[in-house]
């Protein structure tokens, strides 16, 4: 059922209590960027999300979306943002509450019914709404809209490094346990040869013992697929329902992790997380990543986040900027006159924008070579939204929760740089009143206006 709206201004009936608005400093930059992003534009975009007109009302919109905006500004998790709110009046003003709050507005699991429900559709609404609420507090201008900045990055899963004994003993483990729960009785298991093996595994290539390593590891391969065979023998026995399918499920990635080789394309990394992609970004610290990646679109000054994507299936860089281009176009609702990218996007193909790319000489003016030394300034914001956001692992499962996931990260790459912004504000209106307060306090004191400057200054 559609959310209910709810009346803010209602009055407390049961028993006197202050508002939220008496308890706060109403110069916090939490509460400037309240009243600087629209909120209703999440109870009309959204209500399109609950087709149903039966059951109980949905939790109200503006609470969810600012809950979402607060757990990826601050890094926090669904239970630790609703854990928070319940505990800070500035969060509860922000997320639409009235009078202070002493338990939890919903349950943690609640957003994660809201994030499947909203989709990537609901999650680009609420980052169409950072730039607008940038726009409004000046902290991005109108051309800067026209200069961005595309370029990638990974985004890894939360899964643990792959191996191919750690997948194997994984695997017969699953195994064994659907087995047990359908019922089904196995010739052998090998719960208690099996768990053996990846530390041997390990511990024969850290000594450099490679011929023993490899043939622990045909052991433990060997064990699986004994297990397999044995549960696909008996998969008649099992009737038609949701345990037969998730064991089918399990067999189709088992027979595949089995099957693959160490130079084969779209291997398998992780039983969980089947679409995850090993990508290499030439780092020194680490070569290889295991997630997704995901396109990152910068205003070319000043940093804020126009444009995000994941995408899915490791492609080239080049091939990816027209939808980059096309996704800030939408966003912004204004076409972006260039892009900077570097060396890693050449033969885009992008014909209908002027794309620059880094080192480049033909056609690059003065004012050019300045917006392209700009474009390293996308690094940074990457690496702020992985330390100070959460960009690093994605804890969203498959690639809908990886597309989600990321657009969640550029808002609250957005919402940090707005509370900055706000907050550097505030401090310079400060610092030009304090003079004036200082000269007013003096005389007061010693009633002469020369000594009172002296005394100010």
């Amino acid at each position: 059922m559609k959310p209910k709206t709810r009346s803010t201004e209602q009055d407390d009936l049961l028993r006197v209590r202050a508002r939220l608005i008496e308890m706060i400093d109403m110069r916090h930059e939490l509460v400037k960027l309240a009243a600087l992003i629209d909120w209703d534009i999440f109870e009309r975009e959204w209500a399109g999300f609950f087709p149903s007109h039966t059951g109980r009302p949905a939790t109200s919109p503006r609470l969810v979306a600012g809950l979402l905006y607060l757990q990826h500004a601050f890094a926090l998790s669904d239970e630790a943002v609703v854990a928070r709110w319940a505990e800070n009046p500035y969060w509860q003003h922000f997320c639409g509450e009235t009078f202070f709050q002493h338990r939890l507005p919903i349950d943690p699991s609640s957003m994660t019914r809201w994030r499947k429900r909203i989709g990537e559709e609901g999650v680009e609404w609420m980052l169409t709404q950072t730039i607008e609420s940038g726009k409004r507090a000046g902290a991005v201008k109108g051309n800067d809209l026209k200069r961005v900045t595309v370029d990638t990055t990974v985004m890894e899963k939360n899964i643990a490094h792959p191996t191919d004994a750690r997948l194997y003993e994984t695997a017969r483990r699953k195994l064994v346990g659907l087995a047990r729960e359908a019922g089904i009785g196995l010739r052998q298991n090998y719960n208690r040869l099996a768990p053996r093996l990846p530390g041997q595994v390990g511990r024969y290539a850290h000594a450099r013992q490679f011929k023993r390593m490899r043939k622990a590891l045909r052991r433990l391969k060997g064990y699986t697929g004994r297990v397999l065979r044995d549960v696909e023998r008996q998969l008649d026995q099992i009737p038609e329902g949701v345990l037969k399918a998730r064991i089918v499920e399990i067999i189709a990635l088992v027979n595949r992790l089995l099957a693959q080789e160490p130079k084969d394309k779209n291997k398998l990394y992780s039983l969980h997380e089947p679409a995850v992609d090993c990508i290499s970004k030439g780092k020194a610290h680490k070569r290889y990543e295991f997630g997704t990646k995901v396109s990152v679109a910068t205003a070319n000054r000043g940093g804020f986040v126009v444009g995000m994507r994941a995408l899915p299936g490791n492609p080239y860089d080049g091939h990816t900027l027209s939808e980059a281009l096309e996704q800030v176009e939408i966003l912004t609702d204004q076409k972006p006159e260039f892009a900077f990218v570097d060396r890693g996007y050449r033969g885009h193909g992008v014909q209908n924008v002027k794309v620059f790319i880094s080192g480049a000489k033909r056609g690059v003016t003065r004012t050019i070579a300045r917006l392209l030394r700009r474009r390293s300034a996308i690094e940074p914001m990457i690496g702020h939204m992985k330390n100070d956001g959460r960009l690093t692992r994605s804890t969203l499962k498959g690639t809908e929760g990886d597309t989600v996931f990321a657009v969640l990260c550029g808002c609250g790459h957005n919402i940090r740089m707005i509370l900055r912004y706000l907050r550097i504000i505030l401090h310079q209106l400060i610092w030009l009143i304090r003079p004036a307060c200082m000269i007013v306090d003096a005389k007061m004191v010693y009633g002469r206006t020369d000594q009172a400057a002296k005394i100010a200054t």
